[in-house]
């Protein structure tokens, strides 16, 4: 019977090459050498459907990464073809999370998965982010007590949930010292009832008809 040796076995795109030496009474020679070709698949079955620019698997175009398992461990520089046949054993994915690095990095994860999980922590900082809106009261100079109160607790209520606030007075056409002088009371009232939980950030100017004020919520 002949016999045969393994004598090299090299990896190529989606497959094995593998070179035998074979000897014996049942070859004509003596000697001959033959190769296998044994194909596989290097890829997942199942290609997960990617919707941003994270480069996995056979996107990745580079000669080599740095090959990060799913558990943490470091599996070192490995030729991108290697990794891939890695993350197919594994039953993985191979995703490039560090692509500006040298070399680039690449772990192994189910990208469906972190994909998910990534949408995840954008939506809870989403949640957490707030956005600081700028709020509008209105004034005259002559105001009731009622609709004054309701108007400062209104106020009170916009700095505390973290928004701007913007105070006006509207003036009559021609107001004199006095009227102004009223209007910039209101103000000042305003921004002391209010001075727990906010702080002036625009001192009252005078512009056309208006005074204006900008009370901005208290830093914590």
């Amino acid at each position: 019977m002949p016999t045969s040796h393994l004598i090299a076995r090299s990896i190529g795109s989606g497959y094995v090459n593998e070179s035998f030496l074979v000897y014996g009474s049942g070859c004509p020679s003596g000697i001959h050498f033959f190769h296998a070709l044994e194909v596989f698949s290097i890829y997942n079955n199942a290609k997960p459907i990617k919707k941003d620019d994270t480069l996995i698997n056979e996107d990745i175009r580079v000669r080599e990464v740095l090959l990060i398992g799913a558990d943490g461990v470091t599996y070192g520089v490995k030729p991108t073809r290697e990794a891939l046949f890695i993350a197919q054993r594994e039953g993985l994915d191979l995703v490039m999370v560090a692509p500006m690095a040298t070399p680039p990095v690449c772990k192994l994860l189910d990208y469906s998965k972190y994909r998910y999980e990534q949408q995840r922590k954008a939506r809870e900082a989403k949640r957490n982010q707030h956005v600081m809106d700028i709020k509008e009261i209105r004034l005259t100079a002559v105001i009731d007590t009622h609709d004054f109160e309701t108007k400062t607790r209104n106020g009170a209520k916009f700095l505390s949930e973290g928004d701007k606030l913007k105070i006006s007075v509207r003036l009559p056409n021609r107001a004199g010292a006095i009227l102004i002088q009223q209007g910039k009371d209101i103000l000042n009232k305003f921004a002391a009832i209010c001075a727990p939980v906010g702080d002036l950030e625009k001192d009252i100017i005078h512009e056309g008809r208006n005074l204006i004020m900008v009370l901005a919520p208290k830093k914590k």
